[in-house]
This record gives C-alpha cells, sequence and structure tokens, in this order.
C-alpha cells in the first residue's frame, strides 16, 4: 500500500513538472512587445520554463503550438500599490493584515499575504499577472516593505520580498507636513553620516570589526546606495520638488505615487528622471492636487515623465486597472503608452525583470479577444511563468450556481 502510493507521488511530482517544463509557441499574433520592436504581426513568440526563449524563429520546435488567429498577445499586466492579497473583505477587520499602529519602516506584511484570496482570482479576469503589492503600515511615515507576488493563486507565489521602501508624506489631519520631510532628510543624514565615519574607523582600525547595523538601520543605508526604490506618496507640488531634491542629495532611487499636482511640475520631474504611478480616473480637486484631472497623465508624458498607472480603492479594483488605462486612452495618450503604463513602466519602476515580451523576460502573458482596453474584450488564454492559468473567479461560480435550473430552491444545484 505504501509503494502504491509513493508510486502515486511520484506520478504526481513527474506530471507537474513536466507541466511548467512544457515549451509552448503562439503562432500567428498581433505581439504587443512593449520594447524597440513595437508590434509584430503575425508573429511567434516561443516560452519554455518559465521564460520567453524565441520569437519569429527560422525553425518552431515546441510541445504544444497555440493559433492566435492574428488575435493580440501583450505581456501580463502588473498593478501596484494597493494590499491584494493582504485584504480580503475590507468591512472585516480580522480579513485586514495591511496595517498595524506598530508598523514601520521594517513592517513586513508578506508573510500575511494569502495566495488564495478571491480577489486573485478575479484580479486575473482583468489580464493581471503580476501585483507589487503595499501595505498601509501604522503611525509612522514609513509605511513598510513593498513585495512582488504573482497572481498564479500558488503558495509559491511571492516572487519577491523587501522590495521597495514604502513612505507617506503630505497633507494630515493632525499636525504638520513639514515633521514628516524633516525627519525624513535626518534620518538620510544620520546614516550617511553613521556610514562615512565607519569607514573611517574601518579604515584606521582594520582589525576592529564595523558594528552591525539595526534592521531599520540597514534598509536606510540600501536607500542611500540606491540598492532599492522610495516609493513616496505625495499630491503637492511642493512636497514633490522636496522629493526630488532628496534625490538629487543623497543618490535615491525615488518614485513618486499619487501625484495628483505632478502636472504642476511635469518639468522638474523629467528633469529628475523620477517615474510617478498615478490613478488615472483622479480627477476631483484637492487642497494638494488643484490641477490634477482626466488629462495629467497626457500632461506628463508629454513633458518627458514615466508614467505608471495604478487602480485606487481596495483589492477588488484591481480588475479594473485596463478599463482606466482606457480612460486615459480616451484623453490623449496613445495605446502604447497606455500598454507600457500597466507593464514596463510598472516594473521598471520596482525593479521587476517582466512588463516586455522579450527574449530572456518572464513568460507572463495574455492573448485577449480583442483591444485590450475595450470594455466587450476579454481574456483568452493567460500564461504565468509560462504555465496557462485560466480566469474563473469566485463570482463565476456564484453565477453559475444562481441560474442553473434545478428542482432545488432557486440558488441550489443538485
Amino acid at each position: 500500500m505504501k509503494l502504491f502510493k509513493s508510486s502515486l507521488i511520484a506520478l504526481a511530482l513527474a506530471s507537474a513538472s513536466s507541466v511548467y517544463a512544457e515549451s509552448i509557441a503562439i503562432t500567428n499574433a498581433t505581439v504587443h512587445t512593449v520594447t524597440e520592436q513595437g508590434t509584430l504581426t503575425n508573429a511567434t513568440v516561443v516560452m519554455d520554463n518559465g521564460v520567453i526563449t524565441a520569437i519569429n524563429p527560422k525553425t518552431v520546435t515546441a510541445d504544444s503550438t497555440i493559433d492566435a488567429q492574428g488575435k493580440i498577445l501583450t505581456p501580463g499586466l502588473i498593478g501596484s500599490m494597493n494590499t491584494l492579497g493582504l485584504v480580503e473583505v475590507s468591512a472585516v477587520s480580522r480579513t485586514r493584515d495591511a496595517s498595524d499602529k506598530k508598523a514601520d519602516i521594517t513592517f513586513d506584511a508578506s508573510t500575511a499575504f494569502n495566495p488564495k484570496s478571491a480577489a486573485i482570482a478575479y484580479s486575473r479576469k482583468g489580464g493581471i499577472t503580476s501585483n507589487i503589492v503595499t501595505p498601509r503600515g501604522g503611525e509612522s511615515m514609513f509605511k513598510g516593505q513593498a513585495f512582488i507576488a504573482d497572481l498564479s493563486g500558488e503558495f509559491d507565489s511571492i516572487v519577491e520580498t523587501n522590495s521597495a521602501v514604502l513612505l507617506n508624506v503630505g497633507s494630515k489631519s493632525k499636525g504638520s507636513r513639514a515633521l514628516a520631510l524633516q525627519n525624513l532628510r535626518n534620518k538620510l543624514e544620520d546614516a550617511k553620516s553613521a556610514l562615512a565615519k565607519a569607514k573611517s574607523e574601518a579604515k584606521a582600525d582594520k582589525k576592529k570589526d564595523a558594528k552591525e547595523p539595526k534592521r531599520d538601520e540597514k534598509i536606510i543605508n540600501a536607500l542611500l546606495a540606491g540598492e532599492k526604490p522610495l516609493i513616496a506618496k505625495a499630491d503637492r507640488a511642493t512636497d514633490i520638488l522636496a522629493l526630488i531634491k532628496l534625490k538629487q542629495e543623497f543618490g535615491l532611487d525615488l518614485v513618486i505615487a499619487d501625484a495628483g499636482d505632478a502636472v504642476s511640475v511635469a518639468k522638474q520631474i523629467a528633469e529628475a528622471k523620477v517615474p510617478v504611478i498615478i490613478a488615472t480616473i483622479d480627477n476631483l480637486p484637492s487642497f494638494d492636487a488643484l490641477h490634477q484631472s482626466l488629462k495629467s497623465a497626457t500632461v506628463l508624458m508629454d513633458a518627458g515623465v514615466t508614467v505608471a498607472f495604478k487602480v485606487n480603492g481596495d483589492t477588488h479594483n484591481l480588475y479594473q486597472l485596463r478599463y482606466d488605462a482606457g480612460v486615459a486612452i480616451a484623453n490623449g495618450v496613445s495605446k502604447e503608452q497606455a500598454l507600457a503604463a500597466v507593464t514596463a513602466n510598472v516594473a521598471d519602476a520596482f525593479n521587476y525583470d517582466a512588463g516586455r515580451i522579450a527574449v530572456g523576460k518572464k513568460a507572463d502573458l495574455v492573448l485577449w479577444s480583442a483591444d485590450p482596453f475595450e470594455l466587450s474584450s476579454r481574456v483568452e488564454k493567460m500564461w504565468i511563468d509560462g504555465v496557462e492559468h485560466d480566469t474563473q473567479s469566485r463570482q463565476d461560480a456564484l453565477r453559475d450556481r444562481y441560474i442553473t435550473e434545478s428542482d432545488m430552491p432557486r440558488a441550489y444545484t443538485k
């Protein structure tokens, strides 16, 4: 009996391995590469072992071939600046793991990530293959560490932890915004001085062991070394300019999120080569963002700013990322720019090796029934790390349950 069970386990493992190892060729596709190659027609893309291995090879060799029949193939869309997998139902406190009063710069919420969240399968329906998850933190201006997860729904779907530091500056219901910027500068200056002192002491006494930095100090040092991005949430133009000055002074890898009034200082943002992450449908003025409109993305892109799109609201809104990109298109952004804003530009902001269809890139691909930015279009096929995933969600199961004809009362099935 034990031998029989062992054989079944071995067979299952071999089967799972073969699924992952299977090479797939997608032929006759309209491929939007989001690279200098642009859009390729009647093109072939080959993937194997989770990566793209060939584009338009002379000879197609693959375990299976899919005829796209001229349909659109894009990189998988990438979400960001949300709590997917950390919040299941916003109104139910026991399903919220994105924040904690004591959370600080070291807060790593990835240990609470739930790959089986109903919102993940639902987000796949919108063509999302991976996501940058950002915690909401606590009372500290530092909200914690972002992490990257794919939307496979598997228990090993976290791609990278501690991938960026999240900072919140700007307006406060109590206190002054000046304190956050002041504290940020003080921390950076203190860390820079401590590093210089340690280097000087080590040079003077080579036998003396350097003092081990604390956890929060290591993170600040990583920011100073440009080893991870600082994602700063700010709206007011003066706050954005202050952050740019800190970037230039300390060599930070800065990304600005929200950026409601960024259009007022678009030239300075472009010159500083700072990418911004915005919600395209934000058009209501506030005291910090008097100039934002549905054309903000167009204004920023025309000024030379690298723009990525995010979705506002709770985790269940991520599905509509492509629709929000469509709003930007309706207000002056080209389709090529919009696609980059939900793929390559997001990946670049977080130093994530995805978001483009190129040899060696992650095989995160989506085949669409038609234009992905049209409401009527849908995902026909999706691959995450070269493995096909369906778009069936809990909502689909509930729909089928409620409309199935049965002798049982409505909403029940045999």
